[in-house]
């Protein structure tokens, strides 16, 4: 399944780890882009912030982000290692991390589906000589069911708590980063967050609450900006329409309306997950932008939300409109320009299929040439030549 939206990775080295990983990881996410969309035209419409409020439909956001999404992921993650048996058990074990943190778990139902999934795998095989004729069904029933029980209880009590304490210690990170004047560093912690789902705790948990502080002293804050703006993912999913997998690009116009329009930042996030190199892409763009607000004095008057261009132009105080556009416009340019290099500008794509033969009409001649020969010889035209000669 990975193998659908990443090239065939070869050698042992640590460039074909993360390759690997990468591939491993688009094969988790991607085939469920379907419903990030989904989720994003949710949230887009009818949050209270969104185009077309409504309290009724803004319910399904939280359960479609914190339940749904992560079960999908870990059902397919688990279907990757272990079949259909994997895929059940890997969705029961999401569960567990699921009701065990209070952020979206995508992380660690990437890590618990596969898991549970291998477990079961290796149960199956020490089972599978050993059962009694009759039995099978009961035992692999009962031994689904044990694996996944206790990896459900194992994400509880320890996946959601660890990725706890990695939303806690990048919070701390940029809080010094920023009390120290180094705004633009601060995307090398702020982009990875981002793409690991820990968005809205960055930006509501830290960087909303010393903006807030700011913006009360001074009537504007930049630190409202760090976190939301969408240029690094428009640059991204630009870069994924003109060079990504040929696979994956009929789904980025619709990712890029969700994103920069509707404010959805999560929907860019599972392309940075299949090419983890792209994290540098986004850091930079991330990091171009927040340079820019500096050098042009922009800021914000509260947290814009969802970090839609809308959104953006809500909140941005008056003779403050240049310096937003052009901090947006270079992080897109510059995410754009570094994922395109790091995706080799689509040369990749160009490639025919690995393992294509050759076309039949190279290969037709050089077989046949002596057979041709002999046909010519025994034509009526050549026994009329020779006769004449």
């Amino acid at each position: 399944m990975a193998d659908t939206y990443t090239p065939p990775v070869h050698g042992t080295g640590v460039k074909a780890t993360i390759q690997r990983i990468g591939g491993h990881l688009a094969g988790m996410i991607m085939p469920n882009i379907g419903a990030f969309i989904a989720w994003g035209l949710i949230t887009a419409l009818f949050i209270p912030t969104g185009w077309l409020p409504n309290e009724s439909f803004a319910a399904m956001v939280e359960p479609i982000i914190k339940v749904l999404l992560p079960v999908l992921i870990a059902y397919t993650g688990g279907r990757m290692v272990h079949g259909q048996r994997g895929a059940v058990v890997g969705a029961v074990a999401a569960m567990g991390v699921v009701v065990g943190a209070d952020i979206p778990m995508f992380l660690g139902a990437m890590i618990v589906g596969p898991l549970a999934a291998l477990i079961l795998k290796y149960v199956d095989k020490f089972t599978e000589a050993r059962t009694r004729s009759g039995f099978e069904m009961l035992v692999d029933n009962f031994s689904a069911g044990i694996v996944g029980g206790a990896m459900a209880v194992a994400g509880v009590w320890g996946i959601g708590p660890v990725v706890q304490v990695i939303t806690n210690v990048a919070g701390d990170a940029v809080d010094w980063l920023v009390g120290n004047g180094l705004l633009p560093v601060a995307s090398a912690l702020i982009e990875p967050a981002k793409v690991l789902f820990l968005n809205n705790a960055v930006n509501h948990g830290v960087l909303g609450p010393l903006g807030v502080a700011e913006a009360a002293e001074t009537g504007r804050s930049i630190l409202f900006m760090l976190e939301s703006n969408p240029g690094p993912g428009l640059g991204l999913l630009l870069a994924y329409l003109l060079f990504g997998p040929r696979p994956l690009r009929p789904s980025t116009p619709a990712a890029m309306i969700i994103h920069f329009f509707g404010g959805i930042h999560e929907i860019y996030f599972p392309y940075v997950l299949m090419k983890p190199r792209l994290i540098l892409a986004v850091i930079a763009g991330g990091a171009a932008g927040v340079f820019t607000f500096m050098v042009t004095g922009s800021g914000l008057v509260a947290t814009p939300s969802p970090g839609s261009i809308f959104a953006y132009a809500a909140v941005t105080p008056r003779g403050g409109w240049l310096g937003m556009i052009l901090g947006i416009a270079i992080a897109t340019a510059v995410t754009f320009a570094v994922a395109a290099l790091l995706m080799g500008f689509g040369r990749g794509e160009k490639e025919p299929p690995a393992g294509a033969g050759p076309p039949a009409e190279s290969a037709t001649p050089a077989a046949d040439e002596p057979r041709d020969a002999a046909a010519r010889e025994d034509s009526p035209e050549h026994r009329t030549a020779a006769k004449e000669a």
